[in-house]
């Protein structure tokens, strides 16, 4: 059974993986690509969010901030030419919900589809210059067959410059690529079975490419613990290597050493084990992937996380909210 944690006298959390669904006919264009090509069942049965349910859900769990995300290219049904308009109301609505509730939400932008480098390029200064988002969020890939370009492309080169230059954070997320096969059942539908390996993808194609290595100020956070990253990045590591990537295996695990993993779905003893041996305590941070999952669901992998961490109060501090004020220091509260 599903249980839940109403933990609000404890570490006031900072949960780095909360989505924003917008409404009106964005809300379509996310019922299209986030529930009728994903097999996913959104809990009420529709992408539904508001800040008043966001606030809710994080009173009932303790955490004192959000960061807003809107995931995936969901755009890239829509004429290029249109593209920029649904990126720029994500994001202004993302803004007025931080202007709104001072202290409560922050946000990673919305890019649109960046393979349109120029038009990535312009929302991203906008965004953090002039709305002063967090950071943006990206997607491992964009397109599908042989339009497919993910993100260690030498076309998203200017775009990793930029972000390199800005000592930026991106909180990169899998995308909802479906296997060439349908899912197996209805319990496995692509967020289930495919999202985690798509970061896990992600990571793998920034590391062995070479751009983590050549924009190191570029501070990643993967989704869902990385997926299967801490668990396959020694794979990576030899078989690369011996393909003919030019880092070595060590060369490849300490880049691999270098990415923020969030809890989001992954809360649980055995992915906690792996990251804590993987990374440094100040590379882990708290996510719950609500509203796409219910209180109860992101309650149940809260409970693991202060379960795992309850003899060592401080590193719960630490993942809960002390790493956050660390990589945002406006979160961090005020001292006389």
């Amino acid at each position: 059974m599903v249980g839940t944690t109403t933990n609000s006298s404890g570490p006031a959390r900072v949960d780095f993986h909360h989505h924003i669904f917008p409404g009106g006919e964005l809300a379509e264009l996310l019922q299209g690509s986030l529930i009728a090509q994903s097999g996913w069942r959104f809990p009420g049965g529709g992408a539904r969010w508001t800040p008043e349910s966001s606030l809710a859900f994080m009173d009932g769990l303790g955490i004192q901030t959000a960061i807003l995300s809107l995931p995936n290219d969901l755009e890239q049904t829509l004429p290029a030419e249109r593209r920029p308009d649904f990126a720029r109301r994500v994001n202004m609505l993302a803004k007025q919900t931080v202007e709104d509730h001072p202290g409560r939400f922050g946000f990673f932008a919305h890019l649109p589809t960046p393979t349109d480098v120029d038009a990535a390029l312009e929302e991203l200064t906008y965004a953090l210059d002039d709305l002063g988002a967090d950071g943006i969020t990206l997607t491992n890939v964009y397109g599908t067959g042989e339009n497919a370009r993910s993100l260690g492309d030498k076309l998203f080169e200017p775009l990793w410059a930029e972000l390199d230059r800005r000592g930026a954070l991106v909180f990169l997320h899998g995308e909802q690529t479906p296997g060439r096969n349908p899912m197996p059942n209805r319990f496995l539908p692509t967020p289930v079975s495919e999202v985690p390996n798509e970061t896990y993808k992600g990571a793998a194609d920034l590391v062995t490419s070479g751009r983590k290595r050549q924009f190191p100020n570029v501070r990643i956070i993967l989704s869902h613990s990385g997926g299967s990253t801490p668990f396959l990045a020694a794979r990576v590591a030899v078989l690369s290597n011996y393909l003919g990537c030019e880092l070595t295996p060590e060369e490849i695990i300490a880049d691999f050493r270098t990415f923020y993993f969030e809890t989001a779905l992954s809360g649980f003893e055995t992915n906690l084990v792996a990251l804590e041996n993987f990374v440094p305590p100040e590379q882990i941070l708290f996510g719950t992937d609500f509203p796409a999952v219910s209180p109860e669901m992101a309650g149940w992998y809260t409970d693991n996380v202060d379960t795992y961490f309850t003899a060592r109060p401080e590193l719960l501090a630490q993942v809960m909210h002390g790493n956050a004020h660390t990589l945002l220091p406006r979160l961090a509260p005020a001292t006389r």
